[in-house]
């Protein structure tokens, strides 16, 4: 859930899916317009997509907070992306422009069934921000979902849909797969194919996740590859130990390395690898082999180096882990 703030500052918790009551703080009350017309604040928000697609460009698709509070000028008014509370409307807009939400935080984020469970704005469903959202449904009006990763880091997605409302339970059902080919025909998203829409629901899912496991391993490592030391965050993976599609291949720090893009092709590929000590070992075949510069001082002098640690040595690579990957790299030596 988003932090909550002193009642000076009126912010308030956004979350997903969750059991039990909901304690936010209210801001007092404000009247949102009725339904979006057939034009309404469509220009801003096809405006907003395509900047943040330059963004996306220009930053990677983890973004700060600070330049989506920054955000854009559209017809010499500044449009921000992202505000205080979860479900967030720039002066601008005449409908709520993005909902944010946080994975993997007090309470679990949910799928149900192919849509995201996105929690009311409080318990009153006649409060505006949730007034806002049902027209957003009723208008078939697109909008951003921030999803923070890490404090002041977000990966967005857009355009969702709000597609049902469940006063009963205080939630709403998000679409994220329906794609902007749903406002030429709204009823196109609806009519897919469960299957196809269980993939995309999957795959923004994952997308999710391995963009958390890298802000995360990232992090832990001080931004640098454990083996080389280069800084250049552009240049840097998350590297799993053991493969996320194996039983102990959890998206969790100690089952990462932060490394540049050479040492992860190498570390993947079996040329190299960590032992349970945090010792680099490079495969003999690689040493014996004479292949100029790059190989010389990117592989071969890294043998028998130890790589740099996290400082938590709860995020420290799991040595049985480590030894997984050994006893793979011995059987390819």
């Amino acid at each position: 859930m988003e932090h909550q703030a002193s009642p000076a500052s009126a912010e308030v918790r956004v979350i997903l899916h969750k059991s039990g009551p909901i304690t936010r703080l209210e801001e007092p009350a404000r009247a949102y317009p009725a339904a979006m017309t057939q034009v309404g604040d469509l220009p801003v928000r096809l405006a907003a997509f395509v900047w943040l697609n330059e963004q996306v460009e220009m930053h990677g698709d983890v973004l700060p907070r600070s330049l989506l509070e920054q955000g854009f000028q559209f017809e010499g008014q500044r449009v921000p992306l992202l505000g205080p509370q979860g479900i967030f409307k720039p002066r601008v807009c005449e409908l709520p422009l993005s909902i944010t939400t946080i994975p993997d935080g007090p309470y679990d984020d949910k799928m149900s069934g192919l849509d995201l469970r996105y929690s009311y704005r409080g318990t009153d469903a006649s409060h505006p921000d949730n007034v806002g959202l049902r027209q957003a449904m009723a208008g078939h009006v697109p909008l951003v979902l921030f999803v923070r990763l890490e404090p002041g880091r977000y990966l967005a997605h857009q355009p969702v849909f709000i597609v049902g409302d469940d006063p009963a339970h205080l939630m709403f059902d998000v679409d994220v797969d329906a794609g902007l080919g749903a406002l030429a025909d709204p009823e196109s998203f609806a009519a897919k194919e469960a299957i196809e829409r269980r993939y995309v629901t999957s795959a923004f899912r994952r997308r999710v996740h391995q963009r958390a496991f890298r802000e995360r391993v990232l992090l832990a490592y001080r931004e640098q590859c454990a083996v080389c030391r280069l800084r250049h965050q552009e240049l840097l993976d998350a590297a799993h130990i053991v493969a996320d599609s194996e039983d102990e291949g959890d998206p969790v720090v100690s089952n990462g390395l932060a490394l540049c893009k050479l040492h992860h092709a190498a570390f993947d590929s079996l040329f190299m690898t960590v032992r349970p000590d945090y010792t680099i070992e490079v495969r003999r075949s690689i040493l014996d082999e004479s292949d100029g510069p790059m190989l010389l001082y990117g592989l071969k002098q890294m043998h028998d180096q130890a790589i740099q640690l996290p400082r938590s040595v709860g995020d420290r690579p799991d040595p049985a882990r480590l030894q997984n990957h050994y006893e793979r790299f011995l059987r390819a030596s």
